[in-house]
C-alpha cells in the first residue's frame, strides 16, 4: 500500500489514522475544561438545557421580526410647528429609531402654534391625534412605537446631542447615528436625543421610507368623524347645486368638489416673500387673484362646482376671498359652509388635521408647492394613484389630480403636480420646490 495514503501513528499502543489522532486530543481537552468550568451536580444537565432555552427565548423576545428592539428605546424632544412639519418630524424620528434599531417612545406633539415661544406650546400626546395600535399594526417590522410604561429602568439613559450650524454636515450627522447604533451606546435602554427640533434634523432617508411611515398614520375616530361631517356637507350642497346633473338616488360620494389650500395668510406672505428673495425664485407667492384665475382654468369639473377654501382664518386679513370667482365655481370656507363651530372646539393642530383630511379626499386638489401642508397631501394622493395602478399620473383624465397654483402650467392654468416617489430625500417636500414632476 501507498505509505502516504496509509499513514499511521501509535497512540497508547494502538494504531490511529491521522484524522482520529487529531480529533481525540481536542475531545479530551474539551472534556477537561468542561469538568473544571462546569462541575457536574445532580440535575445540572437539565438546568443547563433549560437556561439555554430561556436565553434563546429571551433573545427572540427582544427583537421584532425585522430586528427592531422592543426593549430599547429612542426618546425625542417635543415636536413643534405646524401639523405637517410635525408629521415630517415624527417620520424623521421613526426613521432615526429604525436606524438605531430601537422602538420610538410615544412622542409629544404640539396642539398650539407658536414659532418662538417654545415654553407656551401646548403638548398633546401622539395617540390623541393618531391611532396608536393601527400605526404599530400597519408599520410592523418597519418602525415601531412604544409606551413609557414599557421602560424597565428609566435611569438607564444616554443623551445624544444633535449638532447644529454649518460645520454639522449631513455626513457628520450620519456618522453620529452610526456610532450610537453600536456599543457602548447601544447598551443603554434609552437613547434620549436633546437639542433642536426633529424637523430640523438632517435627512438621511428616501421619500419612499417617509411615505411608508405616513401610510401608517390614521386620525383617531373623533377627528376623522369631524372631517366626514365637513365633507358630507360640501357634497350635499354640491348635489343641491347640480340637481339637473346628479339624481337624488345617486351616492353623495359621487358629487365632486375642489379643495384649494389658499395660502394668502399674513404669516405665509411674509415667509414666502423672504423665501423668494433668498432663493431668487419668483414662483412661491401667489395673490388671491392669481389663485382664482388659475383654478378657473382647470379642465374637468362640470359647473357648478363647489370649491372649498382651506385657509387659516385666524391669520387671514383679507375677508373677500369668496368674491371674484369665475361663474360656475362656488367657493365656500368654514363660516359660509356652516362648520366653523366644528373647528372652534379644537386647538390649532386638530383644526389643521380636519382641513388636511378634507383636502386629501377632494376630487381635485390645488395647493402651493412650497407648502408642507400641500406637499404632503400631494404625496398621499400620488401614493393612492400608484396603488390604483395609474401608469400616467400626469395625464389630464387621471383620478385624484393635483395642481400647484404657484406654478404656471398649460393654458395659463396651474401646473399638474405629482410627488417624485424615487427622490433620495424629502428636501422638495420639507422646504418646497418648483420641480414638481409633471
Amino acid at each position: 500500500m501507498d505509505y502516504l495514503n496509509r499513514k499511521h501513528f501509535r497512540f497508547f499502543g494502538t494504531h490511529w489514522n491521522s484524522v482520529t489522532c487529531k480529533c481525540v486530543p481536542l475531545l479530551v481537552i474539551a472534556l477537561v475544561l468542561r469538568a473544571i468550568l462546569f462541575p457536574t451536580f445532580p440535575g445540572f444537565s437539565s438546568i443547563e438545557n433549560n437556561e439555554v432555552v430561556m436565553i434563546q427565548n429571551r433573545s427572540l423576545s427582544l427583537k421584532s421580526e425585522f430586528g427592531i428592539h422592543k426593549i430599547k428605546f429612542l426618546e425625542v424632544p417635543q415636536i413643534i410647528w405646524g401639523l405637517n412639519n410635525q408629521k415630517i418630524a415624527f417620520a424623521r424620528s421613526c426613521l432615526t429609531a429604525r436606524m438605531l434599531n430601537r422602538t420610538l417612545l410615544l412622542p409629544s406633539l404640539s396642539a398650539s402654534l407658536f414659532y418662538k415661544e417654545i415654553d407656551q406650546l401646548l403638548p398633546i400626546s401622539f395617540d390623541k391625534v393618531f391611532q396608536f395600535e393601527r400605526f404599530n399594526s400597519h408599520c410592523k417590522g418597519f418602525v415601531q412605537l412604544g409606551q413609557y410604561s414599557d421602560i424597565s429602568n428609566r435611569t438607564d439613559v444616554i443623551e445624544l446631542q444633535k449638532g447644529s450650524g454649518r460645520k454639522w454636515t449631513v455626513e457628520r450627522d450620519f456618522h453620529q447615528l452610526r456610532q450610537f447604533s453600536h456599543d457602548p451606546y447601544d447598551e443603554y435602554e434609552i437613547i434620549r436625543i436633546v437639542g433642536k427640533n426633529p424637523f430640523l434634523w438632517h435627512d438621511h432617508w428616501p421619500v419612499k421610507d417617509y411615505a411608508k411611515v405616513f401610510e401608517c398614520l390614521a386620525l383617531v375616530d373623533e377627528i376623522s368623524d369631524e372631517a366626514d361631517r365637513v365633507i358630507s356637507k360640501l357634497r350635499k350642497i354640491g348635489r343641491g347645486l347640480r340637481r339637473d346633473i346628479v339624481s337624488e338616488n345617486s351616492k353623495l360620494e359621487s358629487v365632486p368638489y375642489i379643495a384649494v389650500h389658499m395660502r394668502i395668510e399674513k404669516d405665509w406672505m411674509i415667509h414666502c416673500k423672504k423665501r423668494e428673495q433668498r432663493s431668487n425664485i419668483r414662483e412661491i407667492c401667489s395673490s388671491k387673484e392669481e389663485i382664482m384665475e388659475r383654478v378657473a382654468k382647470i379642465v374637468g369639473p362640470k359647473a357648478p362646482t363647489i370649491v372649498y377654501l382651506a385657509v387659516a382664518d385666524s391669520l387671514l386679513e383679507d375677508s373677500s376671498i369668496l368674491n371674484g370667482w369665475k361663474k360656475g365655481l362656488v367657493p365656500f370656507e368654514k363660516r359660509k359652509l356652516g362648520v366653523a363651530g366644528i373647528y372652534k372646539k379644537y386647538p390649532y393642530l386638530i383644526q389643521s388635521a380636519i382641513d388636511y383630511e378634507v383636502c386629501l379626499r377632494a376630487d381635485i386638489f390645488v395647493g402651493n408647492s412650497f407648502s408642507t401642508f400641500s406637499s404632503l397631501i400631494v404625496l398621499e394622493r400620488s401614493q393612492r394613484m400608484m396603488r390604483e395602478g395609474v401608469t400616467s399620473p400626469c395625464a389630464m383624465d387621471v383620478r385624484w389630480p393635483s395642481y400647484a397654483y404657484n406654478i404656471l402650467g398649460e393654458s395659463n392654468g396651474p401646473q399638474r403636480w405629482m410627488t417624485n416617489m424615487s427622490a433620495t430625500n424629502l428636501q422638495a417636500i420639507s422646504y418646497g420646490s418648483n420641480d414638481i414632476s409633471c
